[in-house]
Parts: structure tokens; sequence; C-alpha cells
């Protein structure tokens, strides 16, 4: 039963564990490094001009809300003070 839980659960060893060499969380460590490294170089990196098209979109999009909702700011403080507190 311990030999197959541990096959499906890596971190559950069976035994008392070595003595010698790297530790099994270095080990751990150092083969997800490797895996993480494996795949970043399969992913597809951004252009400069996509770069900059994607900031460009970022910051009007930011303007464009933050603009909204300034304005609706405005309207909805002259609204509370006029309707609600009768000012």
């Amino acid at each position: 039963m311990a030999d197959a839980r541990s096959e499906r659960h890596p971190t559950v060893r069976s035994g008392t564990g070595g003595t010698g060499g790297a530790s099994r969380g270095e080990e751990r460590h150092g083969h997800f490094i490797a895996e993480a490294w494996a795949e970043l170089k399969k992913v597809e990196w951004p252009g400069q001009s996509q770069v900059i098209q994607g900031t460009v979109v970022v910051l009007v999009a930011c303007f464009v809300v933050g603009t909204y909702l300034y304005l609706n700011d405005l309207v909805w403080k002259h609204v509370v003070s006029k309707v609600f507190l009768g000012q």
C-alpha cells in the first residue's frame, strides 16, 4: 500500500530516507526549475511593437474608465447633496 501511495503522491516517502547527497527537497526544486525553464522556452514572447500596442490599449482604457468614474462622481455628488441632503 505504501508503494502505490508513493507513486501517486511523490511527497509520500516509504522507508526512513537516505543519509548522503542532496536532499529530496533540493532534487525536487532542481527538477521543478528545469521543467519551468523548459516551459519558458516554449512561450511565444511578444515583440516590442506588441508590448507597446498592449501598453497603449491599457493606458487608453484606464483614461476612459477614470474619466467615466470622475464624471459619474461629480453627477452623484450634486444629486446626493441637493436631493437627499437638501442643501
